[in-house]
């Protein structure tokens, strides 16, 4: 594994956003989110619970005396907000940045034990235990998350001293995990180190890390008794908590089948996404078909029986995990932020293996939905968790069962997976945004901005604009040296029943639509300009008969956006409002509220109160008769991303639905 042979040179980043939309919170990543993080993963935020990461990683080096503080993976933080930094970096030098970062990654290098390893949990805690509890501690998703921050910040700055620090641990994992005399046949608990070690090879040309992310996704399940040998020689003792482990959950950590034979997500939300993204990287690195077809698989149970409307994944915080099919809670939803974000990069990722609208189509809804609305407008705090309805007087009331339900945002957590996974995501967009197979471009996404593609036949510039969320009018100007055929693959989105497309002001009509994009193959010329408009009704979702929550209730979508009512414009009681069918809704633009955002408007009913605020229904608590008296009422939708950030009060995406009278 030694010997690392860099074969390419820092790529840069081919996509520029310049988007109406986007533009906002790019400068809000870059001038408060990443700043404010850096603070807080300093202990400087006052109010906040503390991190601790900076001081592990400098108690490590030998720069000051502290015992390690925070949650066993605390490293990841501080590797995950060096990503998000080479992000930015990439688009756009800024020496202070810089500065901070290469200062930081100093003290990573010598914080970097001789033969590689670098863990400050196992250097200032535990010495001498590394590898011995893979299960519960996280090394390598910690390793993981360092070695993508050593690509981005590579890829940006060519500067080598933090990608030499990951391929040094990358060789020593190499080295000491594997099948051969002396070696680990294992893999950790939490997956991030095989997609991590796919960006390294990808970023260095040493496929030796390829084939250590294949063993890692190979070796998962086929040994389910790892973990339990692993727990018996350690005398069973387990990390979280006093006492002795039980039997070992394996489906929790994905480890109960081999993955090419899993067709269900069980188990963790995030780690299922992660093990995914990981498993569709090595598919399509090394042709594997029968991979391919389990990531297919298990797609299809998230995005077809397990997901939140808003992109949402894992219904329980038990475990932060799948269940069952079609169990989607709305109140209890854990829905964690770093959920969509894995699920998101599972997406892309299949657009690489085998290019669909649907996988497009998901990336997008979990973008503007579950990962918007998992940082407040301010750029200041975050939800982990991200319900469907709340009720604050329920999730603060003494219920156990809603412990994980926040009505507002934090300014930080001791276990901060999300808050820079927001940053390095939303630092990333670009890459999001287009897929490239052959001479075909896929726009996956319709953000404003400039791409360069180098396909076989020649360069091409790509300047899209685009007026998404709130409209759906979108378009590209081509640029090129003279002429070059090739295809532009438009995603046709789920949201839109009909499009009108033209190019240099003349209508084009049957065009072919395949796998959910609109196929276009030409001969494209320098300057050529094509418009789309894609129609953006205001449409009334419902779920699956089988989802029992939502039955009799309908959510609204406009575009890619998921709307819900929230008390600061619908008074409280949101569970007393009714929608009939056949209601005109109206988008109407609000340049006044919350930063500017398109509301839905339209005529309701909701149960009427009595004077002592019961809805009509006295003091008590069941009565045998049916009467319900309702009264008109006018209600307001905002997007769901943008809800909270008007101080505490309830919230709901789902409403009920009166049925049309016969």
């Amino acid at each position: 594994m030694a010997g690392t042979n860099r074969l390419f040179a820092p790529t840069g980043n081919n996509v520029k956003v310049d988007d109406v939309f986007w533009n906002g919170y790019r400068d809000l990543v870059r001038n408060v989110v990443v700043p404010y993080q850096w603070e807080a993963l300093n202990d400087r935020v006052e109010g906040a619970e503390p991190s601790r990461a900076v001081r592990n990683m400098k108690a490590a080096a030998g720069e000051l005396e502290a015992e390690f503080g925070g949650f066993v993976f605390q490293d990841s933080d501080l590797y995950k907000w060096l990503e998000a930094v080479g992000y930015l970096l990439r688009e756009r030098r800024e020496p202070e940045l810089e500065a901070v970062a290469d200062e930081l990654i100093a003290t990573i290098e010598r914080a970097q034990e001789a033969d590689g390893y670098l863990n400050t949990f196992y250097a200032l805690k535990e010495p001498g235990k590394r590898f011995t509890n893979l299960t519960e501690c996280h090394e390598l998703y910690c390793a993981g998350h360092l070695m993508e921050a050593a690509v981005s910040y590579y890829e940006a700055t060519g500067k080598t001293a933090l990608l030499d620090i990951a391929c040094r641990f990358a060789d020593l994992i190499g080295e000491t995990f594997g099948n051969g005399p002396g070696q680990i046949p294992g893999y950790d608990g939490h997956q991030e180190v095989e997609l991590a070690l796919a960006k390294l090879a990808r970023a260095t040309g040493n496929d030796g890390y390829m084939a250590l992310a294949r063993y890692f996704i190979d070796e998962r399940g086929n040994s389910p008794s790892f973990f339990e040998a692993e727990a018996d020689r350690r005398g069973r003792t387990t990390h979280w908590h006093k006492g002795e482990i039980g039997k070992i959950n394996h489906a929790y950590f994905q480890a109960h089948l081999p993955v090419r034979e899993q067709s269900v997500a069980v188990g963790h939300a995030v780690r299922v996404v992660y093990m995914c993204a990981g498993m569709a990287d090595v598919a399509k690195a090394t042709g594997d078909v029968a991979l391919a077809e389990a990531c297919e698989r298990l797609w299809r149970n998230i995005t077809e029986r397990q997901m939140y409307v808003t992109g949402g994944i894992g219904a329980t915080a038990a475990g932060e995990a799948f269940t069952v099919d079609y169990d989607l809670p709305n109140d209890t939803a854990y829905a964690e932020t770093c959920a969509s974000i894995g699920l998101i990069f599972f997406a892309k990722r299949m657009m690489e293996l085998n290019p669909k609208g649907e996988f497009a189509d998901v990336m997008e809804r979990a973008l503007y939905n579950t990962v918007l609305a998992g940082m407040a407008q301010d750029g200041r705090s975050f939800f982990y968790v991200n319900p469907l309805e709340a009720a604050p007087h329920v999730c603060e009331g003494g219920n156990p069962g809603f412990n994980h339900v926040k009505p507002v945002r934090q300014e930080w957590f001791g276990c901060a997976c999300c808050p820079p996974n927001i940053a390095r995501l939303l630092a990333s967009l670009g890459d999001y945004v287009y897929t490239v197979h052959g001479d075909v471009i896929y726009s996956n996404l319709f953000i404003g901005g400039e791409a360069a593609f180098d396909l076989s036949g020649g360069s091409i510039g790509l300047k899209q604009r685009s007026s998404l969320p709130w409209s759906g009018e979108t378009g590209y100007e081509i640029k090129l040296d003279g002429s070059l055929e090739f295809e532009l693959a438009i995603r046709m989105p789920g949201w839109s029943p009909s499009v009108s497309v033209r190019l240099n002001g003349e209508t084009l009509s049957g065009l072919p639509v395949e796998s959910g994009f609109i196929r276009l193959r030409r001969h494209w010329q320098d300057g050529d300009v094509l418009d789309i408009v894609f129609v953006m009704p205001v449409q009334r979702v419902r779920s699956h008969p089988l989802v029992r929550y939502n039955v009799g209730k309908i959510a609204l979508q406009r575009g890619p956006l998921v709307y819900c009512l929230e008390e600061a414009d619908n008074g409280s009681q949101l569970d007393g409002i009714m929608l009939a069918a056949g209601t005109a809704l109206e988008a109407q633009w609000r340049a006044d509220l919350l930063g500017g955002i398109m509301t839905v408007q339209g005529a309701a009913c909701r149960l009427a109160d009595d004077d002592s605020g019961q809805q009509g229904w006295g003091s008590a608590l069941y009565r045998a008769d049916e009467a319900r008296t309702t009264v008109p009422a006018s209600v307001t939708f905002i997007p769901y991303y943008a809800w909270a950030n008007r101080g505490k009060g309830e919230m709901a995406v789902w409403i009920k639905e009166l049925a049309a009278q016969a």
